[in-house]
Formats: structure tokens, sequence, C-alpha cells
């Protein structure tokens, strides 16, 4: 088998063969912007991930793309001394088993308040975050009870809960699924 019908085969011309090898050996054309990303790597005391050190040569009048600096930032061992924070994650561990999952993912009713679905939605708003665990009737789609605040703590999700249930009546006992999020899995 013949190098040119190996070409022919995977599709590729026989120049771009040829291309690769020089342009591995030849002359790097971003060692310019080396100096440039060390720089602003050094003015953030080596705590600037890629993307600040990209804002940094933003700043500076340069344009360049945040891949490439991501790039030279991982071969040259620029890494940040601290990592930054964890963003919220709302199952950090389970306080209790996870229940089955008994609606089964058919979420159609055929009267009122059997099943309900929920879950904890966040939103960001100019003065911060915002948590919103909404109950929904599968029957009819409409939210039963909510509750808003600041937090996703589990007197949220209680507060959703005892107002859901408020609306029901004695013989009505519906099915809740949810995310099984620790939200939804404490004691109370």
């Amino acid at each position: 088998m013949t190098a040119k019908s190996l070409f022919d085969a995977v599709g590729i011309p026989h120049s771009t063969y040829h291309y690769q090898p020089d342009a591995m050996n030849g002359p790097d054309r971003h060692a310019w912007l080396l100096p440039l990303v060390e720089e602003a790597f050094g003015n953030g005391e080596k705590r600037y991930g890629c993307k600040r050190v990209h804002l940094e040569l933003k700043g500076m009048g340069m344009t360049v793309s945040a891949k490439r600096v991501m790039r030279l930032m991982a071969k040259h061992g620029m890494v940040p001394l601290r990592k930054s924070a964890k963003r919220y994650g709302s199952c950090k561990g389970g306080p209790a088993k996870a229940p089955a999952d008994l609606v089964n993912r058919d979420f159609h009713a055929e009267r009122p308040n059997m099943p309900w679905v929920t879950d904890l939605t966040e939103f960001s708003i100019p003065a911060g975050k915002a948590y919103l665990p909404p109950i929904i009737d599968c029957h009819d789609g409409l939210p039963v009870a909510w509750t808003i605040g600041t937090s996703p703590n589990a007197a949220l999700a209680n507060g959703m809960l005892s107002d859901a249930c408020s609306t029901l009546g004695e013989d009505e006992k519906p099915v809740i699924h949810s995310d099984r999020g620790c939200h939804y899995r404490r004691a109370e």
C-alpha cells in the first residue's frame, strides 16, 4: 500500500501531510503572546485563571482568542494558586435515602391533585439570588403552592409543602414527584 492510496482512502490532500511536520517543527507563531500572558498572570499574583488573564489582555488592547490563552497557560504550567469557590449544588450528601420513583415519568393525571411535581429553581436578580420551589398539579399544569426566598434551605421547601397540603381535602393524598434532591429528603 502506498502513501498516496492512504491519503485517498482517508480523504486528505498529500500537501496536508507534508505541511503538518513543518508546522509543528517551525517557529511558534504565538511566541509574542507568551510574555504578555506571563505578565498578566504575574500581575494577578499567580491567582488568575485563563478567563481573567484573557480579560487582562483585552484590557491591554490585545485581541486574542481565549482558547489560545488557555492553551499557552496550560502548556507553560501557569496554574492559579487557589481554585475558585464552588458554585451552589443542591445535593451535598444525602440526609436520607432517596425514595422510589412512584410516578415512573408518567406526568399525566385524570383528576386534580394526582400527582404533583416540584423542583427548586434558582434565579439571578440584581439583589442577588432568589430560590423558588413551586408545586405543579399534573392535571392542569397550574401551580398549587410556592414559596420564594434568598436561601435554598429546608424552611423554603417545607413552607411550600405545608401551603400545598393545606389545599387538600381529607381523602386526597397526592404523590409528590421531585428530583429527589436533599431539600425534599429531610425528615420533616
